[in-house]
């Protein structure tokens, strides 16, 4: 045979299941993006076309909508984990399971208070404006023995306007950027960041306090760390991560700089003292490092544009 088959794995991709918990009148929703990626001994169903050994991907369709019945959705996380798990124990052709979810995150709108003129308002806890902020997402691999969780987030668009510099850097014949020392430092912040729990035995972490905390670390480091690359702040933000969040070895993020140039209002005979800026989506200067807990070998990909 000329040829032979290399890495392969199929599966259902981009499941919207939105889960609705009813707690009395009170409701809280859970809205997932959820795609499922089997491998295994999958041979002959590339090469003869045989389908004895293929879960059909609607099935795996099905799974992902029964699982938000029968076990809720704690967590991007545990939802996740429970559906790897059943796929690589339940099928024997199949040996391992990566599930991949965006989670979109809703808040409850309030409403007139007791006092209003509108009857029952205090009561309404149905209700809910969808977040414009961040995307969560999770990437969960199980191999039947091991487990890899890497967690993050995507298009968090986050400001500093001052307490930013950037100056001292190569000069050469065509350099015509002028050295800012006191600049808007902008970012879309792209991040992802791997679990140490890899196993059963291990305690599992809390996946809701682990997210809201690794995001409070990381905007603090943002708003707290004076400036003089974006470099030096993405390593602020990783390490303050890294330093407070124990189950935690490893975080990469992918950081464009928002450029915000000041506009030249000197025609006009105004002077700009740093207020005017003009935004520039692109090009765009793009940052990307991982930081590391020391003695940690580095496993989240370099380019994380489909993790």
């Amino acid at each position: 045979m000329p040829t032979i088959l290399g890495q392969n794995q199929y599966g259902k991709a981009e499941n919207r299941v939105v889960k609705i918990t009813r707690d009395g009148a009170t409701h809280h929703i859970k809205d997932l993006n959820v795609s499922v990626a089997l491998s295994g001994d999958l041979e002959e169903v590339h090469y003869s076309g045989s389908n004895a050994n293929c879960l059909p991907t609607d099935t795996t369709k099905n799974t992902v909508y029964a699982f938000a019945k029968e076990y809720g959705i704690e967590s991007a996380e545990q939802f996740g984990i429970h559906l790897a798990r059943h796929f690589v124990t339940s099928q024997e052709p199949i040996q391992r399971a990566r599930i991949r979810i965006e989670e979109y995150a809703w808040e409850r709108i309030e409403t007139s208070d007791a006092n209003s003129k509108f009857i029952g308002a205090d009561e309404v806890k149905h209700s809910f404006v969808r977040k414009g902020q961040e995307v969560r997402v999770t990437q969960i691999t199980y191999d039947g023995e091991k487990w890899e969780v890497v967690s993050g987030l995507k298009d968090l668009v986050v400001m500093n306007s001052t307490n930013s510099e950037f100056w001292g850097y190569i000069k050469d014949k065509y350099t015509t950027l002028q050295e800012a020392y006191d600049r808007i430092l902008a970012t879309q912040v792209s991040g992802r960041w791997r679990f140490n729990w890899t196993d059963d035995e291990q305690k599992m972490p809390n996946w809701e306090k682990s997210y809201e905390q690794v995001k409070k670390h990381m905007l603090q480091a943002f708003a707290e760390t004076y400036s003089l690359s974006l470099q030096q702040t993405l390593y602020q933000m990783g390490s303050r991560i890294i330093n407070n969040r124990g189950e935690i070895d490893e975080v990469r993020f992918s950081l464009p700089n928002k450029h915000h140039f000041l506009v030249d209002l000197e025609p006009f005979g105004l002077k700009n003292d740093n207020e005017v800026y003009y935004a520039a989506d692109r090009p765009y200067g793009l940052i990307e490092a991982t930081i590391l807990r020391d003695g940690c070998e580095a496993r989240i990909p370099v380019d994380m544009t489909n993790l």
